[in-house]
């Protein structure tokens, strides 16, 4: 049996627009290590397409840190509640800087844009980063005019693996999510795309692209190059 038809191209943007898992793998790894955590850079991949409060929250619940003293900020001390708000907006700080000085876009992004424009297909971004990175890596790319709605997971009840924020744009985009297509890098983000009812494409980082994990996804490609292809063979079997 065929998949339904597409009509919308929803896109993750860490790892998939641009080259940012990196920048945000380094940052992580520099904060939580200077918190005391035992952990190595390879263990930051285990947080990859998570919201950022539950990135803090994920390595809180395994090595509770004491009070985060922020010296940047005229070594305030943050405690109780604020204390893992203050470490966040710290990861997000310096991914920001990391981004505008570092980040490139992804192999094929205009590419696979402008072909999505060409067929008349509406785009979409569905992120767990904050509004503040989207709006930052959008404008860095000169991009942002090609996505009718943009999403951020980041005041939502739940973020990716939580299909909210997917949901979210499938709705506002006015196409139900079984006629959109999830473009995703992580397996969280795959995940949330699935439980969106979503038809879905895993572009995972070179070194994880041999993972049986991404057999979850309808079709696995190896950059946005290839998705104008695919969205040909789609298009062959209306």
């Amino acid at each position: 049996m065929d998949s339904p038809d597409i009509h919308a191209v929803i896109f993750d943007m860490d790892g998939v627009l641009i080259d940012s898992e990196p920048l945000w793998q380094r940052v992580e790894f520099e904060t939580m290590t200077a918190l005391g955590l035992p952990i190595t850079y390879e263990d930051t991949l285990q947080t990859t397409g998570l919201r950022i409060d539950q990135l803090v929250e994920y390595w809180y619940k395994r090595y509770p840190w004491p009070d985060y003293h922020d010296i940047t900020n005229g070594l305030k001390t943050y405690k109780g509640k604020e204390n893992n708000q203050a470490v966040a907006q710290r990861i997000v700080n310096q991914a920001i800087i990391a981004i505008n000085h570092d980040a490139k876009p992804m192999q094929g992004v205009i590419e696979a844009l402008d072909n999505c424009q060409s067929q008349g297909l509406k785009i979409g971004l569905a992120s767990s980063s904050p509004s503040i990175m989207i709006e930052a890596v959008l404008t860095k790319l000169n991009i942002k005019h090609y996505f009718e709605v943009t999403k951020s997971a980041e005041h939502l009840a739940h973020g990716k693996p939580h299909p909210e924020v997917y949901l979210n744009c499938a709705t506002d985009l006015g196409i139900s999510p079984h006629h959109c297509l999830a473009i995703e890098d992580s397996f969280n983000g795959l995940i949330a795309a699935r439980a969106a009812n979503m038809q879905t494409i895993a572009i995972p980082a070179l070194d994880q692209q041999h993972l049986s994990k991404w057999q979850v996804a309808h079709q696995q490609l190896a950059n946005l190059h290839e998705l104008a292809d695919y969205l040909r063979k789609k298009n062959r079997k209306k």
